[in-house]
């Protein structure tokens, strides 16, 4: 690995934990060599990290046999992060350590119909107790994430345009958390958060399509391995994108015929309903689709054949290397990616599709909250951050 040249500014802390989180270097001699630091400084910093509870050291015995060697190792449980994805029914609550690896969740069954101010309110104590019950102390957390079912202002952290959350639009979310919590918090639509925890899922892969079927639908774009939220953070709302061949239902957003009011949770709820079917939530509609409801299948997958119509544009665009599906209609997931792949193949060029992976999500469920955690653990742990949490940056 290359040393750093003379005009280079001395690397930082931040910059050496990076180091050491990536697997680059793991020795104080390594380091040295990666950073062009002397010895005593190499030393300075390293005594900074370990005292932030960042790295930890391990001694292991010597290839030569000779004297042991002191490897330092990323400290995951150095801390801890929260995590709080909150969806239109129920929100989910997960205290994660530093990889973002959950160590205790719990559900808290209501509506976020009740405002962000009462479902926050509620929430905390959820959090509190999940930490006492993890054992982890208030002041090891580093951060918190939360996800939201619609468009966020990334400055502020405030919910743009959600159709289906009333009352939540325009109200700034980090102060309800930070007020009871004096840390970093971090806001994102759901599925961008779902499409980090997906990426990181499947390594190798750096152009990815996160597509969410639940009560509503939405995508998270992956391209160059990097998130995309587009310029006003509104990339992959496909849920309001009108398909061609619907019967004229009217949105919440002003249009007709969208996506969501055709190939959702809720629109499958509503249209089984009408149909003489005895169904409340998405649930019902899982379970009518594997006892082989006629009804309930042909919907699915006519509501699959909607979203792959727009998804094929996508694919076209960004030709992604991997389309994932997620969110609670996988549950039904045959006919559901039948008729997706029966548009995505018929729509988009060859050229785009002849390696195309149409997959289920691999989070089992923990997409969310795994996002959440990591949407604020890149951020809280970033090089320039680390540096910021030092009270000498410099050293």
């Amino acid at each position: 690995m290359r040393g750093r040249t003379p005009t280079t500014a001395p690397a930082t802390a931040g910059e050496i934990f990076r180091l050491v989180r990536d697997g680059e270097a793991g020795t104080r001699t390594e380091i040295g060599r990666a950073t062009g630091l002397s010895r005593t400084a190499v030393a300075a910093r390293v005594d900074r990290l370990l005292a932030e509870g960042l790295v930890t050291e391990v001694v292991g015995a010597a290839a030569t046999g000779g004297r042991p060697a002191a490897r330092l190792v990323f400290h995951a449980t150095g801390g801890t992060v929260l995590a709080l994805p909150i969806g239109v029914s129920r929100t989910k609550a997960a205290i994660c350590d530093l990889t973002g690896e959950v160590i205790a969740e719990d559900v808290l069954d209501q509506p976020a119909s009740v405002g962000p101010e009462k479902l926050i309110a509620a929430a905390i104590p959820v959090l509190e107790r999940l930490l006492a019950t993890a054992g982890a102390a208030e002041s090891g957390i580093r951060g918190i994430g939360v996800s939201i079912p619609g468009t966020v202002d990334g400055g502020s952290g405030s919910s743009i345009g959600v159709p289906a959350l009333p009352g939540w639009e325009g109200v700034s979310l980090p102060p309800l958390l930070s007020g009871r919590f004096p840390v970093p918090v971090r806001v994102d639509n759901d599925v961008n958060v779902m499409a980090l925890a997906e990426h990181a899922a499947h390594p190798g892969v750096d152009d990815l399509l996160m597509v969410k079927v639940s009560t509503g639908v939405g995508a998270g774009v992956v391209s160059g391995g990097r998130l995309q939220r587009g310029a006003w953070g509104a990339a992959g709302e496909i849920g309001h994108t009108p398909v061609h061949d619907g019967p004229g239902v009217g949105c919440g957003c002003g249009n007709v015929d969208c996506l969501e009011v055709l190939a959702s949770g809720a629109a499958l709820v509503r249209d089984l309903s009408a149909a003489g079917r005895d169904v409340h939530g998405v649930g019902d509609v899982i379970t009518l689709v594997k006892q082989g409801d006629p009804d309930a299948v042909r919907l699915v997958r006519t509501a699959g054949r909607r979203l792959g119509e727009v998804l094929a544009a996508a694919v076209n665009l960004i030709n992604p290397a991997v389309v994932t599906i997620g969110g609670d209609l996988v549950g039904a997931y045959d006919p559901l990616v039948a008729g997706v792949r029966e548009a995505i193949y018929r729509q988009s060029m060859a050229a785009a599709t002849q390696d195309l992976r149409i997959e289920p999500g691999l989070m089992s469920g923990r997409s969310g909250v795994t996002g959440c955690a990591i949407l604020v653990l890149d951020e809280v742990l970033a090089p320039a951050s680390v540096d910021a949490a030092l009270s000498d940056p410099d050293v």
